[in-house]
């Protein structure tokens, strides 16, 4: 008799003080018993959230492995309260931790996407400190990156953007940018996320986490060229990095044949 596989729970905990506090949405699984393989945590995209085909498809994933697994939105993001206009690299990042502090324990797998592939680059690094003190539960046993986009507030948007474009951000402080994606509706660039974006920063030095990287990158992709995912790779170690390059992927990387291929570099890792 096998023991029953836990539902997910939805939960709610408040991020900041004052006027900076915002509350965020995460649903969690708790692993079905020890021995199953680490705890998996969800890191997602710029503008996406938790309850994306890839997100879920690794908490369907995770159900059947009795595997634990965490997601969660960013504030400004899909359940999250707060405005996606304040978000900033650091605040998102802020609430990553207090999402892994409060509800992960043990050895972790961070899996992010685009956005979530820096958060899930700068997570592991702040877990890794926080390792020598005696309250943390949490540790690093590796990462998934799936289209990563570490630095893209730099490299892929304001050094691409037209000097008509980074006047607008610098005299406004906002530019509406136009999306082909979700309902395409143009989203805000602040000029807050542009500045204070440059204080995390990773791809002007080494990148030396002690764990598995396991990357996956689509060769057709419009938003974070196939070159990034190289640059990124020069700056991890060489062992156990492993680059999957996905000649007809795009973006998304959403396709069943894709989903797959995640799954297969999540189960790489013990």
């Amino acid at each position: 008799m096998t023991n029953a596989i836990p539902d997910a729970v939805l939960d709610f905990i408040d991020v900041g003080e004052g006027q900076s506090a915002r509350r965020i949405a995460v649903r969690r699984r708790a692993g079905q018993q020890s021995g199953q393989g680490p705890g998996l945590v969800w890191l997602g995209g710029f503008k996406s959230d938790m309850q994306g085909s890839k997100a879920v498809a690794l908490d369907d994933w995770a159900r059947a492995q009795g595997r634990a697994v965490v997601r969660f939105d960013y504030s400004g993001h899909g359940e999250s309260g707060g405005d996606f206009a304040d978000g900033t690299i650091g605040r998102w990042l802020e609430e990553s931790v207090a999402v892994v502090e409060r509800f992960c324990d043990g050895p972790q797998v961070l899996i992010g996407s685009s956005m979530g592939g820096w958060m899930a680059l700068l997570l592991a690094r702040e877990i890794g400190k926080r390792q020598e003190k005696p309250q943390a539960k949490a540790s690093l046993a590796g990462l998934v990156l799936i289209a990563p986009a570490p630095d893209f507030t730099e490299e892929l948007m304001w050094k691409n953007f037209s000097p008509a474009v980074k006047q607008e951000i610098e005299t406004k402080g906002v530019w509406m940018r136009p999306s082909d994606y979700g309902d395409g509706s143009p989203y805000p660039i602040t000029r807050k996320l542009i500045e204070e974006g440059r204080n995390h920063l990773l791809l002007g030095s080494a990148i030396d986490l002690g764990c598995p990287v396991r990357l996956l990158q689509g060769a057709q992709d419009p938003d974070v060229p196939w070159q990034h995912a190289f640059a990124l790779t020069h700056r991890l170690p060489a062992d156990d990095v492993v680059l999957t390059m996905i000649q007809d992927g795009d973006h998304r990387l959403s396709r069943p044949q894709d989903i797959a291929r995640i799954l297969a570099a999540v189960a790489e890792i013990e």
